[in-house]
């Protein structure tokens, strides 16, 4: 029965004030995710939109012609198949070597005993706003001879500090009697980390994944700097090739339901739809990881 109160008591009558806010609220954040998710939207329509509706303007809201040709036409690229082999590469790899090494970062600066750790934790916070220039850091590439090497792509941006510190932040809520029991029973640092740490830490290690992966399939610029094989380029830069370049002669000669404009579309959603996937697989996450790595400071 006292429950039963409690539950009724809980339930508050909302004036016309927080009701009129809860539909501003909703109108409002319905017109932004619709300003945002059209853009992506009219990209994918005309890239299944027939040429001749395309060269008239026709398409807007609706595609019109349904047709498939151009993604026949893009599947058929071979540079296509060969870019987004290498973008797994260095994404799947790169996202690795950036999780090793933020949490290896982020676990010491989590312990209080840590000698200097206030001043590490400055030095590492600069780098956030000075770095070496680009001009620095590609002669640092090439006198380590990771020129035109996957390594070139994956070790460069191999930690975050921003991410280092929403890490070491989460890793701090970690109650400290769990370490020191670890202690008291042999294990060392590595043990603790690996057995206690990280196994409690999976909200921010699934959102940190995600961010490192959605950065290293969204880079095109390194790749360019430092690949010189066209073999080796992620789908990011021969997408770029196509949208900016313009050169889509020999790709759909003879295709008339295929015009240019379908045609790079096309390039941009078979270029996106790999890492929309990952975001339902992470998102229960992401909030909760988020939050626990930025609100303990």
């Amino acid at each position: 029965m006292s429950k039963l109160k409690l539950k009724v008591k809980s339930r508050k009558p909302q004036g016309i004030g927080s009701r009129a806010f809860d539909v501003v609220n909703g109108i409002l954040l319905a017109v932004i995710g619709i300003i945002m998710f059209y853009p992506m939207f009219y990209v994918f329509i005309v890239s299944i939109s027939s040429s001749q509706y395309i060269n008239q303007g026709l398409v807007s809201f609706l595609p019109k012609g349904i047709n498939f040709e151009a993604y026949k036409v893009v599947f058929g690229n071979k540079a296509i198949w060969s870019g987004y082999k290498n973008t797994f590469l260095y994404a799947i790899s790169g996202t690795l070597i950036n999780l090793v090494c933020t949490s290896l970062c982020a676990y010491p600066l989590s312990r209080k005993d840590l000698y200097g750790r206030g001043p590490i934790t400055v030095l590492i916070t600069v780098t956030m706003f000075i770095n070496g220039g680009l001009i620095p850091t590609y002669l640092v590439i090439n006198q380590l001879h990771l020129l035109n090497t996957m390594w070139a792509i994956v070790l460069p941006p191999a930690i975050s500090t921003y991410n280092m510190i929403v890490m070491r932040t989460s890793f701090s809520s970690i109650p400290e009697s769990l370490m020191e029991s670890a202690y008291l029973d042999g294990a060392n640092d590595i043990q603790i980390l690996l057995k206690i740490i990280l196994p409690l830490s999976k909200p921010i290690m699934a959102t940190m994944t995600l961010f490192y992966a959605v950065q290293h399939w969204n880079s095109y610029f390194p790749a360019m700097i430092y690949l010189n094989d066209q073999a080796k380029y992620p789908v990011q830069v021969i997408m770029r090739d196509i949208v900016i370049q313009g050169d889509l002669s020999a790709d759909i000669a003879g295709n008339m339901n295929v015009v240019a404009t379908n045609y790079k579309y096309a390039v941009i959603i078979i270029s996106v739809i790999p890492i929309l996937m990952v975001y339902p697989l992470l998102q229960k996450y992401f909030t909760k990881g988020v939050m626990v790595g930025a609100v303990k400071g």
